[in-house]
């Protein structure tokens, strides 16, 4: 199939080219027209969790969709809020804000009257005093030098993001304007607003950085500047395609804002690294004297069933993450299997079609220093570097297991938490705006509510994302009323929450919510087991019995339940992951014995990236050097996503050295010799490949949102631990050691379908 859509594709170039070029411009005005309404900030999990039922009550019963809210914070180094100066400066700020006008603005806290200290201190004689004394530590610091003007933005969260803006335009100009104050903002639509910025930022540098370096390690595979723009058009146009299949499926379910990077990374990865095997391999079907079309698709047909075959294996590895019900996991996924597909729909038509037409002038522009560099044929020279590997690994197969896999397995150690080694083990949570650089104006919003307001009861960040417990029951029976109190009751004893709760009901009378300011930070453990104390305890015991259902909802409610999806989860990912590698490799070299060491050093590869992680960001370790933050957490979405992305890219040049092997050990029957040619005939390719992987990502890597560097320097850290130490020396000095074990398979297992990767035409020869 593959090497007919190849021949098609050649014989025809200027229809498939055309196709391609009228795709392009549908997919930009798709996207002109239609992305700016795919994505959303929100972190969403299925509706059957908890917190996704209490959001659902509260919509329908009482608010309609969620609202968020923010914080203006007005401070003076030299005044405190009795100076007229001071009051003079809050009402113009708020007089200001409140001119935006309803579409923006919608009222106070939580949707009440009251936005600052003066209007509360204005309305005093009016306020029952126990409500009195519990809004004063949110509105105005203890040292009275910083005082806070609340707001609730109107329309839904999607609409708030999208108007906060004007509301920071106008703090910006009223904190740049007078060198008294500072005017600083904060909450969950400003934090939303800027983090896409932030992203916006990391993709532009990784785009700045990655590009032009993936370039210059293409030209020095290729000595040819033709040759080496082609990965990058193919790469660029694959982009563009998913990019409109996102904005066309994020009309029926948005996706995750950061889905855009994730194409943008996955698709220069391997988009440039698909191209790369194809546009070699028809390289050296020209050298060996085909006629263009004819090399064309002889390397469509040999090295795009490779192609074809990673890239479905990747494919198929990411649609695990699919099966988490959470929409970092699902919306990273979606995008990385939407450009992969996009690659491998470029790669096995548009580049045939190109090529073909191309020609020799694929090596125009050469570059003479460069191309004695280029990559070259396999030989059996005897001499060069990877036949130098290849000597030392055959000849020294345990000493080079030990030599590789000890390091990598201490490493591994780093990711555990072993009490007797004194190692602590990942910390997974949800990076914040406490992680945002130094120059973001929302962290430093934050920073000064937590060091003004904090040591006091509950901060204003626990008033912005309180918990919502939502009561759906008849109001009328004395029984729901009566169990309402209890846990008003039990929350005030328990110690465990400063501020009581506030309970209001509907119109209907068939339903209550009951709000509770909560401590800590709003994803930290604090919160985490302060929630599971209301969850587990106390509102069980106050309904026991009661005819009512009671959902707790809330951001720590929704955060609680994202940890426990992954915790759930990550099992099964893993156990379909794994299990379907198995079943595709057996079949594919006819072996239980390469599945299940395939398996095996991928899950030593993640391992120690898993190692490293903890190693450089939580003990900072190398950090500096590399230019990288400390991180308090790992983002528990990140270990589960890594493994599977991971586990697809690292398959690729798993197979393509594995099927070298076997088909050089089918014609001798020679073990050793097998490996030998193996390994020094595909090492060249797979490292370069490799490594415009690693530039690619540790470009992104290079950012400054703490997430962009976990995810950029785990993916680069890993592709280059599999596609050397593993690939280059474990895989090779086992096959060794095991010899003809190798290929190993039950008698019962003969009834197994043959299926080869990739079928030379005119003997070994690499990709």
């Amino acid at each position: 199939m593959i090497s007919r859509l190849a021949g098609a594709s050649a014989r025809r170039p200027w229809v498939v080219i055309g196709v391609w070029l009228a795709v392009g411009a549908v997919s930009l005005l798709l996207i002109g027209g239609l992305f700016s309404d795919a994505t959303t900030t929100d972190l969403a999990i299925g509706g059957r969790y908890e917190s996704q039922r209490a959001a659902a009550l509260i919509e329908d019963r009482l608010r309609g969709p969620r609202q968020l809210s923010e914080i203006v914070i007005v401070q003076s180094d030299s005044l405190d809020v009795d100076a007229a100066a001071f009051r003079a400066r809050v009402e113009e700020i708020h007089e200001e804000i409140l001119s935006l006008g309803p579409e923006t603005i919608a009222g106070g806290i939580q949707g009440q009257p009251i936005f600052h200290y003066y209007h509360a201190m204005a309305a005093a004689a009016l306020i029952p005093p126990e409500d009195l004394a519990r809004l004063l530590p949110i509105l105005v610091s203890a040292d009275r030098q910083t005082a806070l003007i609340h707001y609730t933005l109107a329309g839904t969260s999607r609409e708030a993001v999208a108007n906060v803006d004007r509301v920071m335009h106008v703090v910006e100009e009223a904190d740049a304007s007078s060198d008294d104050f500072t005017v600083l903002i904060g909450g969950d639509a400003s934090v939303a607003h800027e983090s896409n910025e932030l992203a916006e930022s990391d993709l532009r540098k990784g785009e700045v950085f990655g590009i032009p370096v993936a370039l210059l390690v293409l030209l020095v595979l290729f000595g040819a500047v033709v040759a080496t723009l082609l990965p990058l058009a193919l790469a660029i146009i694959s982009i563009v395609v998913a990019i409109a299949a996102v904005s066309v499926i994020g009309q029926f379910n948005q996706l995750l804002f950061f889905v855009t990077a994730m194409v943008v990374m996955i698709g220069l990865a391997v988009g440039i690294d698909y191209s790369l095997l194809i546009v070699s391999r028809f390289k050296e079907e020209m050298g060996r004297g085909a006629a263009p079309r004819e090399a064309a698709v002889r390397a469509g047909g040999t090295a795009g069933r490779t192609v074809f075959f990673s890239g479905m294996t990747v494919v198929l590895a990411l649609v695990g993450l699919l099966m988490v019900p959470a929409s970092f996991h699902q919306s990273l996924a979606l995008g990385a299997i939407l450009v992969v597909i996009a690659c491998l729909a470029a790669t096995l038509t548009l580049l045939p079609a190109t090529l073909s037409l191309l020609g020799p002038r694929v090596n125009m522009l050469s570059v003479p220093l460069l191309s004695r560099f280029s990559l070259k044929g396999a030989d059996d020279s005897g001499q060069g570097f990877w036949y130098t590997v290849t000597r030392v690994v055959t000849r020294h197969p345990v000493v080079s297991i030990l030599a590789v896999g000890v390091p990598m397995i201490f490493v591994t150690l780093f990711y555990f938490n072993i009490g007797v080694l004194g190692i602590e083990g990942i910390r997974t949570g949800l990076n914040d705006v406490n992680t945002f650089p130094d120059s973001a104006k929302t962290k430093h919003a934050f920073l000064v509510l937590e060091e003004k307001f904090s040591a006091g009861d509950v901060s204003p960040a626990g008033i912005l994302s309180p918990a919502q417990i939502a009561v759906d029951g008849d109001m009328d029976d004395p029984r729901v009323l009566d169990a309402i109190t209890r846990l008003e009751e039990a929350i005030a004893a328990s110690g465990s929450f400063p501020l009581p709760a506030l309970t209001e009901f509907n119109e209907a009378g068939d339903f209550a919510l009951v709000t509770l300011p909560f401590p800590g930070e709003t994803r930290g453990q604090e919160a985490i087991d302060h929630m599971r104390t209301l969850r587990e305890r106390l509102v069980p015991a106050a309904f026991e019995g009661v005819p009512a259902q009671v959902h707790v909802g809330g951001m720590t409610a929704e955060a609680a339940d994202f940890y426990g999806i992954v915790r759930v989860y990550t099992p099964i990912v893993f156990a379909f992951v794994l299990g379907l590698s198995f079943i595709i490799l057996m079949i594919v070299f006819r072996s239980i014995v390469i599945p299940i060491k395939a398996i095996i050093m991928n899950l030593l590869s993640v391992g120690a990236t898993y190692g490293l992680l903890v190693i450089v960001f939580q003990l900072g370790v190398g950090a500096d050097l590399l230019g990288f933050d400390r991180a308090e957490v790992v983002d528990a979405w990140l270990p589960l996503f890594l493994f599977a992305v991971l586990f697809g890219l690292s398959m690729d040049y798993h197979v393509f050295l594995i099927s070298r092997i076997k088909e050089r050990y089918d014609q001798t029957r020679d073990n050793t010799e097998a490996v030998a040619y193996g390994l020094h005939s595909t090492a060249g390719i797979i490292t370069g490949a490799a490594l415009i992987m690693v530039v690619v990502f540790g470009a992104f890597a290079a950012g400054e949102t703490i997430t962009n560097q976990l995810m950029g320097f785990g993916l680069a850290v890993a592709v280059l631990i599999d596609a050397t130490l593993v690939r280059s020396v474990l895989v090779p000095a086992s096959m060794e050691v095991l010899g003809r074990g190798n290929w190993y398979l039950p008698s019962w297992l003969g009834w197994l379908p043959e299926l080869q990767v990739e079928a030379p035409e005119d003997g070994p020869s690499p990709a």
